[in-house]
């Protein structure tokens, strides 16, 4: 009786050792074990309650933990790449406001300039304004490009004045009547214009085609080499027919296998106007008596002095506010280079708390296999082919998920 069931517990041992009674052994525990937890689930017990708040507990409070240190590498870096931004848009406003300035003052240097000259060469102040103009006739025909505006000499017109579109020359007038008057557009054929050619700065002569282009005439040979379609055309003011440094289009090249010829593609599209503005200048003499009569008035030397005077006094402020704005840009970026210092001091630290993070993590992953594993690994009475608990066999045994290398 004793040797028979002996030899019932060696063949029950003997059946558990096989693999695939190993496999449908564990199933069925956590088939039983899943069942035991759906019906203590079902039951409304007080024990299973707090159970289940204590778990909820537990995984939210060490989720929260654990996502500490990411989300302050995260805020810390974010907030070193702001800092950085704002720097560099702060430098480049500064730098473009500079540059505004510079503008201003050499615009307003070159006005005084400009007024000055105008008085020593002609003695006498010009002043113009522009009125508005309605087209009530546009002939538009392959040889006639003119139109017929509703200004004429009541309205102080007169013949060679300049007609605009917007800031754009478009022609100037050839005839006037009392309440009209006849502007020749500058793509007649009839129409020739002294012009200056930028960046190049070129003096040429544009002829109208007719159409909606100009053609480029009496170049000094050489100086068309060195045209592209960047270069912009205006008004020289040799002859004093038109008004200097009024824009009236881009140079466009038209090449063929023979020649090359340069035209002018006009701002204005002279076929949708409606409307002009027409220019209207009047003189004042300048009454300059003697000095000795009148200490008082105003010399041309004088006025050149006092130009001169204003202009040291606005490059003196300026050389002041530059300075104090570098005074507070070297201070600023000393206080953001100590800032930018502090962070990746900080971020290094999180670095370090990450790679602890990583080994603890690992270190925690290989006790969560241990437990799956750790019985195909170790060494014992049944499983001669496993490793000693704690060498570097029996952790690579369990990473690997209980395969040992044979």
């Amino acid at each position: 009786m004793a040797s028979s069931r002996d030899d019932f517990i060696i063949a029950i041992r003997s059946a558990f050792l096989k693999k695939s009674t190993q496999q449908k052994f564990s199933l069925l525990t956590l088939v039983f074990i899943s069942i035991l937890v759906i019906i203590l689930s079902n039951l409304d017990l007080r024990v299973i309650k707090y159970i289940k708040i204590g778990i909820n507990e537990l995984v939210y409070r060490s989720s929260f933990v654990v996502s500490i240190p990411e989300n302050l590498a995260k805020n810390t870096f974010t907030e070193v790449s702001d800092y950085t931004t704002f720097f560099k848009d702060y430098k480049k406003t500064k730098d473009e406001l500079n540059i505004l300035k510079s503008k201003d003052i050499s615009s307003e240097i070159t006005q005084y300039e400009n007024k000055e000259l105008k008085e020593l060469i002609n003695d006498y102040i010009s002043s113009s304004d522009k009125i508005l103009a309605k087209i009530i006739v546009d002939h538009d025909s392959p040889f006639l490009k003119s139109i017929i505006i509703n200004k004429g000499s009541k309205d102080n017109i007169k013949i060679g004045t300049n007609v605009y579109d917007q800031s754009y020359l478009v022609g100037r007038v050839i005839e006037v009547n009392f309440k009209t008057a006849r502007v020749l557009l500058l793509s007649d054929l009839n129409s020739n214009v002294p012009v200056t050619i930028a960046p190049q700065n070129v003096q040429a002569i544009i002829t109208g085609r007719g159409d909606d282009f100009a053609e480029i005439k009496y170049i000094k040979q050489g100086l068309d080499n060195e045209f592209d379609e960047k270069s912009i055309v205006y008004t020289s003011g040799t002859g004093a027919i038109f008004k200097s440094g009024i824009p009236i289009g881009k140079v466009r090249i038209e090449e063929s296998d023979k020649s090359k010829k340069f035209n002018v593609e006009f701002y204005s599209d002279f076929s949708q106007l409606k409307y002009v503005f027409v220019e209207v200048v009047t003189t004042s003499e300048i009454n300059l008596e003697t000095e000795k009569e009148n200490e008082d008035i105003q010399t041309p030397i004088n006025a050149k002095l006092k130009i001169l005077e204003d202009e040291l006094k606005i490059i003196e402020q300026s050389n002041i506010k530059f300075k104090d704005e570098n005074e507070n840009l070297k201070t600023q970026i000393n206080e953001l280079n100590n800032m930018i210092t502090k962070f990746q001091g900080e971020i290094l630290d999180q670095k370090q708390i990450i790679n602890q993070f990583d080994l603890d993590k690992n270190e925690l992953e290989f006790l969560r296999l241990n437990l799956d594993y750790g019985h195909k690994c170790r060494k014992s009475f049944f499983n001669n082919k496993g490793y000693i608990v704690g060498t570097t066999e029996y952790k690579s045994c369990v990473l690997n998920r209980g395969r040992i290398n044979e």
